[in-house]
């Protein structure tokens, strides 16, 4: 029986040999010292609080001399283990393994751990922000917990602030340090700096017999705490913001769910202009199908998409190390487009593949917060120190996935046991033969913990022990949750009364502006006229000149009060005394006939 054979052609996008090996390579030792040497300097150097650039280099080094002499240390007594012990023969290259080796290692460790998190909370997300006041809830509870972080970082910058104080006006103007304190002046807010500089006007001369100084070395500390202080309050004031606008739209979004006439209604206009495309397709209409009805079957498609996913992921990590039969799902379908050189399947196959697998780590990295030490924030307000140490993350994840990858489809010869050619990657790497106990133990039989990661993600283990230990996570059957919830619905309900409160404001003094300001221009300029022309008819030429000074004041004067009028707005407003003309409820300040009864000084200022 003849088995037909399928032709191999030569695809498209086939790269010739010898440009993948140096590709991985320049990709590979790139972040390898990146991740090692010049991104854990660079955080010295973004923390540092020194005033100069030798300053902040010199603090780098000197912070970075334990982390870089602890692995010196561990490298040089490995090595006169090898000279010592005659057996062991390592070669230049078989050095090299090692070390590569020991990095994936490392690697590996942080990814089957930030791997089992994501299968399983990526495709939970989506189901949970189907459900109809999930999201509402949960905003709540992130607003009664960003209001007290609010509150710290506030608490924390006003403590700055005042010992910014004390040194500002302890350091004059020609003492050395001054250009320190400039410089610590100019990142403080525009606010606090306007406050200290009046302080600024006696020009002392400096004693350094009679009074203390700080060094400066305490300004370098007090420098850092600045920089932290204000990048933290920065940080919360735009997501407090971000977040009362999100509460906002949420429950525009509940209230329109029993829309009898399918139209979404916003309680606050958007300030900024949206695109004509935009306003064309994404209409009042189409905004209440997609977000009352189509979105929450959206997402739960996603998600059960994503949960077959998450389950191809877990029973390959399982069993990729069964070659004979082979129970790697990602293998047995990779296999099957060998057979009949579909090249172009191979390579979508391959990039879903590691797509998904990179969501699941890398999205696990932009959650995970360590208390304010490291967080990524969105809206551009993450500090410099925590996305370096991202990029670490980053660069110390992506040999480890590529490898873990090449073991789930059984391209990596060592989990194979074929003698077929090597990927280009492998080559780099090296043979693990070197370090059985690694190539056979540990990269085999370690990712099958994800298994139990994902059982303790599902469950939400780490969610309820970080409850306990005190840190409020979101719990849906904790009195803990609900009280915060309450908390924050109170807060979001505060605010809200309070935005309404401004723009019914900002609408009234407009109407007022519009139905009443050129009436009274013109009232006021007739009466000017009238006034001028009837002193000019009955006084000499000595007494014009005096009406006419007097006329002018008076005109300056009556322009004073109208721009007064025209600007005033109440600080408290009752929507119930609110009628239509704002004038009615002041008795006896304005008649039909476009006159005021009484203009003093002092009643001027009673609306302001």
């Amino acid at each position: 029986m003849l088995v037909r054979q399928h032709p191999c052609f030569k695809p498209w996008s086939y790269i010739p040999d010898g440009i993948m090996p140096i590709f991985w390579r320049v990709v590979y030792w790139t972040s390898q010292f990146l991740t090692w040497i010049l991104l854990p300097f660079m955080q010295s150097y973004a923390r540092s609080g020194g005033f100069s650039i030798t300053g902040k280099i010199k603090t780098a080094l000197i912070e970075n001399a334990i982390y870089y002499g602890t692995y010196l240390l561990i490298f040089g007594a490995f090595l006169i283990y090898v000279a010592v012990n005659p057996h062991l023969h390592l070669e230049w290259n078989q050095l090299q393994t090692i070390g590569i080796a020991a990095a994936n290692t490392w690697g590996l460790f942080l990814l089957v751990l930030l791997l089992g998190y994501g299968l399983v909370e990526i495709p939970r997300s989506y189901w949970n922000g189907a459900k109809r006041g999930y999201l509402l809830m949960k905003t709540y509870f992130k607003a009664a917990k960003l209001m007290t972080e609010k509150a710290d970082a506030e608490e924390n910058l006003e403590d700055a602030m005042e010992e910014v104080r004390k040194v500002n006006e302890s350091i004059k103007y020609n003492h050395p340090l001054r250009k320190c304190v400039d410089t610590i002046l100019k990142k403080c807010p525009t606010e606090y700096q306007e406050k200290m500089g009046r302080n600024m006007d006696d020009y002392e001369d400096f004693d350094e017999k009679h009074n203390i100084y700080p060094s400066e070395k305490s300004l370098v500390k007090l420098h850092k705490q600045v920089i932290y202080s204000v990048q933290r309050h920065r940080r919360t004031q735009v997501q407090w913001q971000i977040l009362l606008e999100q509460a906002f739209y949420l429950e525009d979004v509940a209230k329109n769910e029993t829309s009898a006439t399918r139209q979404f209604v916003h309680t606050f206009q958007s300030p900024e202009p949206e695109n004509r495309f935009i306003q064309y397709f994404y209409n009042p209409t189409f905004e209440w199908y997609w977000e009352c009805l189509l979105r929450p079957w959206f997402y739960k498609i996603l998600a059960v998409v994503l949960s077959i996913f998450s389950v191809i992921v877990v029973w390959s990590e399982c069993t990729f190390f069964s070659t004979t039969p082979v129970l790697s799902l990602f293998a047995v379908f990779i296999q099957l487009a060998e057979k009949t050189y579909n090249y172009i399947y191979i390579e979508i196959a391959c990039f879903l593949s590691i797509f998904f697998l990179s969501i699941c780590v890398y999205s696990t990295v932009f959650r995970i917060r360590v208390f304010n030490y490291y967080y990524l924030a969105s809206h551009h307000q993450t500090d410099a120190y925590s996305l370096l140490f991202s990029g670490m993350l980053f660069c110390r994840l992506t040999p480890p996935l590529c490898l873990n990858f090449l073991g789930l489809t059984h391209m990596d010869s060592s989990i194979s046991h074929k003698n077929t050619q090597p990927t280009a990657y492998t080559s780099i790497m090296g043979s693990m033969k070197v370090l059985s106990f690694i190539a056979d133990g540990f990269y085999i039989y370690y990712p099958m913990l994800v298994v139990i990661l994902c059982i303790a993600t599902y469950f939400s283990l780490g969610t309820r022990c970080l409850n306990l230990l005190g840190f409020q996570q979101f719990m849906g059957d904790d009195d803990m949750t609900s009280d915060l919830v309450n908390e924050g619905k109170e807060l979001i309900r505060k605010e809200k009364r309070k935005k309404q409160r401004q723009e019914e404001g900002e609408n009234r003094r407009r109407e007022w502006k519009e139905r009443y300001g050129h009436t009274r221009e013109d009232s006021t300029r007739n009466r000017n006229i009238h006034t001028d022309q009837k002193e000019s008819n009955f006084s000499d030429v000595n007494t014009n000149r005096s009406a006419f000074k007097y006329t002018r004041a008076n005109n300056r004067t009556e322009r004073d009060r109208i721009e007064l009028l025209q600007d005033a707005e109440p600080l408290d407003f009752n929507a119930e005394t609110f009628t239509d003309d704002p004038l009615e409820s002041e008795s006896g300040r304005y008649q039909p006939g476009g006159r005021y009864l009484s203009m003093s000084r002092s009643d001027i200022f009673n609306d302001v």
